[in-house]
This record gives C-alpha cells, sequence and structure tokens, in this order.
C-alpha cells in the first residue's frame, strides 16, 4: 500500500485539498491500486443538521462506517481502508467540526453528534451499516447503535472507554484528558497555532510506533484554531455523556455484537469490561504490540480482526490474539 494508498486517500478527500463544497454523489477515479478491482473512490460532503460533513467511500458489499477519533481526522484509516473495501463498502466521516468537516455551533455530545452521523448514512443511501469507531468515534458508535438499534448490524470500538463506565479512571494517563475540558477560553488562550506540533506530537510520540503515525497530516488539520476548539468541544461535553451513557444502561443494553479492542500498552481489556456496562454481547479483543492508534500503528491485526469480526474472514485457525474476534 504505501505511497499509493495516501494518494488513493487523498484523491478522495482524505487529505484536506481544499476541495469546495459539494454534493453526496460526487466521484472521483482511484488511482491504480489494489483497490482497483473494487472501482473508483466517491468523495464529497453530505448536509446535516448544523454541519457539512465530509466523506469518502469505496469497495463493495455490506456498508462499514468509520468514525475517527481526537486528534485525528478520517486519515487514520488510510492504511486498512483498503483492505477493508475488499468485502465491504467503506464510509470514512470526518467528525463534525474535525478534518474537512465544517463546524457546528453546538452539539458536541455524542448523542447529538451520533444523530448528524446517521443523518449522513441515511442521506448516503444507507438504511442499515455496521460501526468501526476509534477514541471518540467509539463513544460516538455507542450511541449510534443504542438510538437506532434496527440500524446497526455490529460496532467495533477502538481502544476507549466510555464516559460513565471506566474513561474517568483514566484521567490520570494524560494531562490532555483535564487540559481539553477545561471551560473556554483556558486552552483556546494557552495553546497557539505554533504550539500544536508540540502538543499533538508529545500524544503521538507515547506509543508504541510513533514513526506509524501520519503526524504532519494531523498537525496541518489542527492548524485552525476554530478546529482546535470543535476538539475541545468533543472532551468538555465528556460529563454530560457519562450521565446520558449511565442512564442509557439502566433503562436498556444495546443487543448486537460488540467487537472491543483495546490496545496492549494503553486500555488493554478495559475497553471490553467499560462495553459489559452497556452491551449484552461484548467480544473482547487486546491488539499486540501497539498503542492508542492501533489503525496505523497494527493496521494487519485491526484488518485481520475486522475480517472476522465482519463474517468475511477463514473462521478456522483461528490463532489465540484473533479468537475474540469471530463473527
Amino acid at each position: 500500500m504505501g505511497r499509493t494508498t495516501v494518494a488513493i486517500l487523498a484523491a478522495g478527500g482524505l487529505i484536506m485539498s481544499g476541495m469546495g463544497a459539494s454534493t453526496a454523489t460526487s466521484s472521483a477515479t482511484a488511482p491504480p491500486s489494489q483497490l482497483s478491482a473494487h472501482g473508483s473512490y466517491e468523495h464529497g460532503t453530505v448536509s446535516v443538521d448544523g454541519s457539512e460533513l465530509r466523506f469518502v467511500r469505496g469497495g463493495s458489499g455490506p456498508p462499514l462506517v468509520l468514525l475517527h477519533g481526537w486528534p485525528q481526522t478520517m486519515f487514520q484509516w488510510h492504511k486498512v481502508m483498503p483492505t477493508l473495501a475488499e468485502n465491504n463498502t467503506v464510509i470514512a466521516l470526518d467528525l463534525p467540526g474535525l478534518g474537512g468537516s465544517t463546524i457546528p455551533a453546538d452539539g458536541y455530545d455524542k448523542a447529538t453528534t451520533a444523530q448528524r452521523i446517521r443523518e449522513a448514512v441515511t442521506e448516503l443511501g444507507y438504511e442499515r451499516v455496521a460501526l468501526l469507531g476509534h477514541d471518540l468515534g467509539s463513544m460516538v458508535a455507542y450511541e449510534y447503535a443504542y438510538q437506532f438499534p434496527d440500524e446497526v448490524s455490529r460496532i467495533a470500538v477502538l481502544d476507549a472507554p466510555l464516559p460513565g463506565f471506566g474513561l474517568e479512571n483514566s484521567y490520570g494517563m494524560s494531562f490532555h484528558f483535564t487540559f481539553n475540558m477545561a471551560p473556554a477560553p483556558i486552552p483556546e488562550k494557552i495553546m497557539d497555532d505554533e504550539d500544536v506540533e508540540t502538543y499533538l506530537g508529545m500524544l503521538f510520540n507515547n506509543t508504541v510506533a510513533p514513526q506509524e503515525i501520519a503526524q504532519e497530516t494531523y498537525f496541518k488539520a489542527y492548524a485552525d484554531s476554530d478546529k482546535r476548539t470543535a476538539g475541545y468541544e468533543y472532551y468538555r461535553t465528556f460529563p454530560q455523556d457519562a450521565q446520558r451513557n449511565q442512564a442509557n444502561a439502566a433503562e436498556r443494553q444495546i443487543a448486537m455484537p460488540v467487537l472491543a479492542m483495546g490496545a496492549e500498552v494503553t486500555f488493554g481489556p478495559g475497553v471490553a469490561e467499560s462495553f459489559r456496562g452497556v452491551a449484552e454481547d461484548v467480544r473482547e479483543v487486546v491488539a499486540p504490540a501497539t498503542g492508542h492508534f492501533i489503525a496505523e500503528e497494527n493496521p494487519e491485526f485491526l484488518t485481520d480482526c475486522m475480517a472476522l469480526f465482519l463474517g468475511s474472514g477463514d473462521q478456522t485457525d483461528v490463532p489465540p490474539e484473533l479468537t475474540g474476534c469471530h463473527a
């Protein structure tokens, strides 16, 4: 994959290229690559409540929606998207306010964000999808599954406990939690444009394979102070999210299968432990030899696991570390 894959995703808008607003049906032909057998990537924006969401779509088969985390954009999927697209129609979205999506005035709680993502998915023509979320995207994936259970076949969540179910116990792991959650304009005043590389670089370099992370792409994505504020707003709503998650779980648990994958050196089995508080069917997986940024640090493990979880992989002779990935 390498440079060719990056070129494909750049053509699809994962690298913000200054593409103007477009409709959900705009398209671009991917350069020659292993994806060429699966047709072209489409890219564009979808209008939802309070925002225009940037998307990239490729492959064929059952729809799989990818939801990124902070401080990344949907470019975080650039290593796994080609493989996932071999058996799925893969739709990657920038969360409202981040990456190539426009900035809504409010609604950064994960319940509202899930509604916006679902609106985009519906506008793109899908009634029932699987979800793969990382970090903030995992929290949004849970809310999507809770609010629209008949429209979600299964969800996979990567390396993030839920607010109200263990995330609070992680605040001591890194000061960025409380820094980002501080009320406006505290982080906005402290963090200047020239500080972005230092701050985000600290987070990216505190992992197993920092050289595998497209750091420069994310530095550019958060160079805009308004984008940084949008990121802070996702953190500032964690207390609200925690209350809602606890209320949700008291009412009912989600019933579809949940693949809960933690990274070996960060949350590990804690992700599954968290989601057992809100879901009936949780499959615990620990991604070996990786830190928080699994999709970039250990993409092969993630795609192997997702193939099993989505039912497109060989279910026989599965190695022990992939046992929890079974469909």
